[in-house]
């Protein structure tokens, strides 16, 4: 999953939240340095991840990206998936709905950014700035994050054939996602609620 997904999968709790947005960004045994309910969102971003990677409609999914990107198929699909949230009625049912998530995201994010990794600080600076979480909505925003992925990737250069594979195989992608989202969503409520202990 991806940025969008991982913030709506906090529910709500701040350092749950913030746990599960610089996950990525922390290594190893880095992340007993942080409070423990920062410590939480680490784990369940962890937890999310994994039960993603095993889902049949992820699998379903990845083998659209297979051809030009490989190991990477993942991490497309999760930009997908995203694009898909964003766009879900069920959860978002006005587009105003979206926006509001993506601006009280930020500002529950502000409070804790001054212990979030510096390379957290700065993706959050754009993320902020060009409203990431809102953007997903669109083609433009989808474009953005398929070209940061293979930027940061040492062994892709095009993120065009991604663009294209979303065009083409559009239909059968959110079908995946309708398969896959209650599923992820019943699973990290339920993560959440044993970290927390209710």
């Amino acid at each position: 999953m991806n940025f969008l997904a991982h913030a709506f999968l906090s529910f709500g709790e701040p350092e749950i939240l913030t746990g599960n947005l610089i996950s990525d960004f922390v290594k190893g045994k880095k992340k007993f340095d942080y409070a423990l309910g920062i410590q939480y969102g680490i784990g369940l971003h962890r937890s999310i991840d994994e039960f993603t990677d095993s889902h049949a409609a992820t699998a379903k999914a990845k083998v659209f990206f297979k051809n030009p990107y490989g190991l990477y198929s993942g991490a497309f699909v999760d930009v997908v998936y995203d694009h898909f949230l964003a766009n879900d009625p069920t959860q978002f049912p006005e587009e105003q709905d979206l926006n509001s998530f993506a601006v009280h995201t930020y500002e529950q994010l502000e409070e804790f950014i001054p212990v979030c990794p510096q390379s957290f600080q700065l993706i959050f600076r754009y993320m902020k700035k060009q409203n990431w979480l809102y953007n997903y909505r669109f083609r433009e925003g989808i474009h953005n994050s398929f070209a940061g992925l293979v930027r940061r990737a040492r062994y892709m250069d095009d993120h065009e054939p991604a663009m294209q594979i979303l065009e083409k195989h559009y239909v059968e992608l959110r079908k995946c996602y309708e398969l896959f989202f209650p599923d992820i969503k019943r699973f990290a409520h339920d993560q959440l609620n044993r970290l927390l202990g209710s």
